[in-house]
């Protein structure tokens, strides 16, 4: 919440919704400290939060800040702290007061050789690995700008201007400026009389719900449906994902394959144009391949596909070994989130490693395509000992089931987010004290 007027209107509305329902809300601003009077904004943004009844958190950028591309590293920064923090919180939904004007300065921007992605209502946190599991809730995407401040005025409610909005060095700047004299091609807002007015009456409508029924009645009661795929496309099958590996079939669209990738691969760019488009036709086509893209490994054998860890890609650019602290959840590889209650323990690849495993382990692994072994997760302790296979020794979550399931559109209420998914997990008999 930067204290402007989308962000403003969003925590008054947000703040309504909230306390009509027992809610908890938690508004956190980041200071990039790239105006000299950022200190003084965070201040305003944590005063009108508290005035609005909400919790309020403030956060620094601490990054560089000088060279090219500084809005799109303070945007990456800013997504990362709000991921961490709301994820520290115990929330599943971040929400965000982009508009219909946000919606048009993104397309002229595209127009202009940007590479910018596009808003969506409900869409999984970009941050990665920071925002697993949190979804990006973006009410307001069908509310004009100007209709947010003529609410704001009404509310006697003052809000800040960013000059930075207005500098044309950047190419937010200059698509307000462009489209600022224009008539948007936009509908006057999906829901009839506009959020503003609808969270308004439900907020005087709704009675108090206790805490402890929340996370459902958030589900019964949102202002507007989260949004429901029709003909929900089957990506993955369970079996091995809590490995990292993903059977998958061969006629997935380009979206549901690049998304996919990325959730095998375990990084944070998802691969795009000819190469995307050239590995869907080799599928489609029926051949027996392999193929490498993205971080990610695909094996494709008559009807079965899998789609894993590049083990090339782990050897050049190996994941930096992680240190455990006791029952503090550690993301790893940008695919296991792993947690245990012992000390002087770190995560690393078992490649190199897998002469060292037990016999009981090697014949676990041997359960998995032979590419897939070396990028499984082992921990290693500080005297250097034998390494042991993670989810024998630790509790450890495949990240790949959870993160696809956002980025395709299965997961369409919040409550969900909480929800145990197949294939996080190993199957319960797998691993046991005798084997590890």
């Amino acid at each position: 919440m930067s204290g402007g007027g989308d962000s403003l209107a969003l925590l008054d509305l947000a703040a309504a919704w909230a306390r009509a329902r027992g809610r908890r809300l938690l508004a956190l601003t980041v200071d990039h400290a790239l105006h000299s009077d950022s200190a003084a904004w965070t201040r305003f943004a944590g005063a009108a939060a508290r005035a609005a009844g909400a919790d309020w958190r403030g956060l620094s950028w601490e990054g560089a800040r000088g060279g090219s591309g500084v809005p799109a590293r303070a945007r990456a920064a800013r997504h990362a702290l709000l991921a961490e923090t709301a994820r520290e919180a115990g929330a599943g939904v971040i929400l965000t007061g982009h508009t219909a004007d946000d919606v048009a300065e993104g397309e002229w921007m595209r127009a202009h050789g940007a590479n910018l992605g596009r808003l969506r209502d409900w869409s999984p946190s970009p941050a990665w690995p920071e925002g697993r599991g949190l979804m990006l809730l973006r009410p307001l995407l069908d509310e004009r700008r100007e209709t947010l401040r003529e609410h704001l005025r009404a509310r006697g409610l003052d809000w800040l201007e960013d000059p930075a909005n207005a500098d044309l060095r950047f190419g937010r700047g200059r698509a307000r400026a462009a489209l600022s004299s224009e008539a948007l091609p936009l509908d006057a807002g999906r829901w009839g009389g506009g959020v503003a007015a609808a969270a308004a009456d439900q907020a005087r409508q709704a009675p108090t719900v206790p805490s402890r029924e929340a996370h459902s009645q958030l589900s019964r009661a949102r202002p507007r449906s989260f949004p429901h795929r029709g003909g929900r496309e089957t990506v993955f099958s369970p079996d091995l994902a809590w490995a990292g590996v993903l059977t998958i079939s061969r006629d997935l669209s380009a979206s549901a394959l690049a998304a996919t990738l990325l959730c095998a691969g375990g990084g944070a760019t998802p691969p795009r144009g000819d190469r995307l488009a050239a590995l869907q036709a080799r599928l489609a086509s029926g051949e027996d391949f392999v193929a490498v893209l993205c971080g990610a490994r695909v094996e494709a054998a008559g009807a079965r596909v899998l789609a894993m860890r590049e083990p090339g890609e782990m050897r050049r650019r190996p994941p930096a070994p992680v240190a455990l602290a006791p029952g503090r959840p550690a993301a790893w590889d940008g695919r296991f989130e792993i947690t245990t209650d012992e000390t002087d323990l770190r995560v690393e690849a078992a490649a190199g490693r897998l002469a060292r495993l037990s016999d009981a382990e090697r014949a676990l692994l041997a359960r998995l395509p032979a590419a897939a072994r070396a990028a499984a997760p082992v921990l290693i302790g500080a005297d250097g000992d034998r390494p042991v296979l993670a989810w024998g020794a630790a509790a450890v979550t495949a990240l790949a089931p959870r993160r696809l399931a956002l980025a395709v559109g299965e997961t369409t209420q919040e409550e969900q987010l909480f929800h145990a998914l197949d294939g996080e997990t190993p199957p319960t008999d797998l691993f046991s004290a005798k084997d590890c």
